[in-house]
């Protein structure tokens, strides 16, 4: 029942994914509403591979989190939470409340053994592929132990997921210099040197677009904003190509129709759409969240991912890691 269009847009991103994959899809939320957007949406899909389970309470974009999952027990996040804890499903897919899914999953499913903060781990499109900002949005405070262990998380992630053998791993700060930033950000960068990563050192925003780094290691206030302006900047870039072609005149417009093939191709790599959605990295269990705006194609992406995700193992990768890596006495809450 989360995002801008649910249950609608939820609902036909999943008819899209049973049509391509063989995975089955419990639909979790208000049976009236869901079945009747199935019923719109079906198109002789593979309906048999779509169940629903009531859940008759929604958890709104604006409630607080973990209010919210302490009293609406009967959400369709806290029921999702459920099914997976209780090994029903293998993973839960969600575009609600992400705060609320972070709560529910630590209440319910907990933390992987030898993890201190679980964290959002989200693909930045650029022109050499894609890097992975962690953590962006899950913690504002973090000590330098839990950059380090972001690090390890978003490693793995990116090997697994996007396929890059030793990731080069950053921690983002206010310039390269070993001395810049916060002092947790100064402490963080000598862990980071001494684990076993492939630690770059410092980077600065810019090279989170310019291909330098594959892992970008950064606290949730930062990561979160850095998320959020690379989202405006690429949907304003659209916009502002779209603008010049309508003004250009009958020249710009033929241009426009020749350069149609390569405006769809960078829509496609920019399209938030086409990564699905990020996995709350850290929890016990397979658990993907979803853009409020997403759309089918996001949802489908999204299942998609989370399949990949279960398939690799990447929960259980983390936790091999984890345990090999020593932590500081400090800091370990």
């Amino acid at each position: 029942m989360g995002g801008d269009n649910a249950p609608r847009d939820v609902v036909e991103g999943v008819i899209q994914s049973v049509r391509e994959r063989k995975s089955q899809v419990i639909l979790v939320g208000d049976q009236f509403r869901v079945r009747e957007a199935i019923q719109n949406s079906a198109n002789g899909a593979r309906l048999n591979a779509v169940s629903l389970h009531h859940a008759s309470q929604i958890i709104a974009m604006e409630e607080s989190p973990v209010t919210a999952v302490k009293i609406k027990k009967d959400s369709s996040i806290v029921v999702s939470i459920r099914l997976l804890k209780e090994q029903q499903v293998a993973a839960m897919v969600s575009a609600g409340n992400t705060g609320a899914c972070m709560a529910a999953a630590l209440m319910m499913l907990g933390r992987l053994e030898g993890v201190q903060r679980p964290a959002i781990a989200v693909p930045i499109p650029h022109a050499h592929g894609t890097a992975v900002v962690i953590d962006a949005g899950a913690n504002v405070d973090c000590h330098p132990s839990h950059l380090l262990q972001f690090a390890v998380m978003g490693e793995v992630y990116t090997e697994q997921i996007h396929g890059i053998r030793r990731p080069r791993v950053g921690l983002l700060n206010v310039g390269e210099e070993r001395g810049k930033g916060t002092k947790a950000v100064q402490e963080a960068y000598g862990l980071l040197r001494q684990a076993n990563l492939n630690f770059i050192g410092n980077v600065e925003g810019r090279d989170i677009v310019n291909g330098r780094v594959d892992v970008i290691v950064c606290d949730g206030f930062v990561g979160n904003i850095v998320l959020k302006l690379a989202e405006g900047m690429a949907q304003a870039l659209l916009d502002l190509l779209k603008d010049g072609y309508r003004r250009g005149g009958l020249s710009a417009k033929l241009g426009a129709k020749l350069s149609r093939p390569v405006f769809r191709g960078l829509k496609a790599h920019i399209d938030p759409a086409e990564y699905g959605g990020a996995p709350l990295l850290g929890v016990d269990g397979n658990c993907i969240v979803g853009h409020g705006t997403s759309s089918p194609l996001a949802i489908n992406n999204a299942i998609a991912l989370a399949e990949r995700f279960i398939d690799l193992k990447v929960n259980s990768l983390i936790r091999a890691r984890l345990h090999s890596l020593r932590l500081p006495r400090s800091g370990r809450a």
